[in-house]
């Protein structure tokens, strides 16, 4: 199987743009050589993940009720940020949402989103050495944080409490990453 792009553009034109995405449409060749459309949601930002571990393996969950899918969702700290600095949108995420500050990041994964329609990517920290201050909340956002162990995070995962794709991919990396003790105590000061 080849890795060459068999898709052929052959006209596209802008449906829809706002401050953080733009709509497309494409009249394509697809792969078989029939004749279609496909459209491509455009993010201009990045998604951001942070995943928190303190001292005693301890995390934090925020609350929150989203508009997109008409649901309250528990989630890791996260958010849009810059795709030329993740590290420092992702620490202005976790003061925003939680009002903590790490001293400790490690990138854990980049991860594409519902790849089939846009071209979003995002990157997931793990966020430790923790300091407590106050959470600034964009005005947009009205959140629960809730600290609980890591393995309450875990199973809240596993019983399918938290469905969202960012949250759910974090809490595996880090269940993987301490049951193979690739959790380094030292992480790298930011």
């Amino acid at each position: 199987m080849s890795e060459k792009n068999p898709w052929q553009v052959l006209a596209q034109r802008p449906v829809y743009e706002n401050k953080w995405i733009t709509l497309t449409e494409y009249d394509v060749i697809n792969p078989n050589g029939g004749k279609g459309i496909y459209g491509k949601v455009h993010f201009k930002n990045v998604a951001i993940g942070i995943i928190v571990l303190d001292e005693v393996q301890d995390t934090y969950l925020v609350g929150q009720y989203r508009f997109t899918i008409d649901e309250y969702s528990w989630e890791i700290p996260m958010g849009g940020g810059d795709a030329d600095d993740p590290l420092g949108s992702a620490k202005r995420e976790l003061l925003e949402e939680t009002g903590l500050v790490a001293s400790q990041w490690t990138q854990i994964t980049k991860l594409h989103l519902s790849n089939s329609v846009t071209d979003e990517y995002g990157y997931i920290f793990l966020a430790r050495g923790l300091e407590q201050r106050a959470a600034t909340p964009e005005e947009t956002e009205q959140l629960v944080v809730k600290k609980m162990s890591f393995e309450a995070a875990w199973q809240m995962a596993q019983q399918g409490a938290i469905t969202d794709a960012i949250s759910l991919v974090a809490i595996q990396k880090l269940k993987w990453m301490i049951s193979q003790g690739k959790l380094d105590n030292n992480q790298a000061e930011a």
